[in-house]
């Protein structure tokens, strides 16, 4: 019992589900980790393997069996006029506008990319995109109703 003691309890219960702005938040940490992968691959010159899982329904038997696929990443980053590159934050199909009128950030190399991609995330976690991600939700949502 004098294990227990040094440890510190509480009567805390784990949530059943979680908040819908932080299942936002973290769709799009994770996508932002994605953008982070690729620019570090491409910065090392190695490939990018993130694979995903999908069920196929088998054509004979009509078993559904597990299969792992590559996954194609797309960079959310371009090379401007100035030589410099530019790097967008998308929220499903849709361009979050980090400040009024500004959806881009300007960085001057891949190395700053890295450090700029790990910024964004660090802010998405924090929650200083979350108005930004809510508008853009209910912009996707929007196109799903008749």
């Amino acid at each position: 019992m004098s294990t227990l003691a040094s440890l510190k309890l509480t009567s805390a219960k784990r949530p059943t589900n979680l908040p819908p702005v932080v299942t936002r938040r973290n769709k799009l940490a994770a996508k932002v980790w994605e953008q982070l992968q690729l620019a570090q691959s491409q910065a090392t010159g190695e490939p990018l393997t993130l694979t995903r899982s999908r069920l196929i329904r088998d054509a004979d038997t009509g078993l559904r069996r597990t299969v792992t696929l590559p996954k194609r990443v797309k960079p959310w980053w371009w090379s401007s006029e100035t030589g410099r590159v530019c790097v967008s934050v998308r929220y499903g199909s849709k361009v979050l506008e980090l400040a009024k009128g500004k959806t881009a950030i300007e960085v001057t190399d891949a190395l700053d990319l890295i450090k700029t991609l790990e910024t964004v995330k660090s802010a998405v976690l924090s929650g200083e995109l979350d108005t930004q991600i809510e508008a853009a939700s209910g912009a996707l949502r929007s196109g799903f109703k008749r």
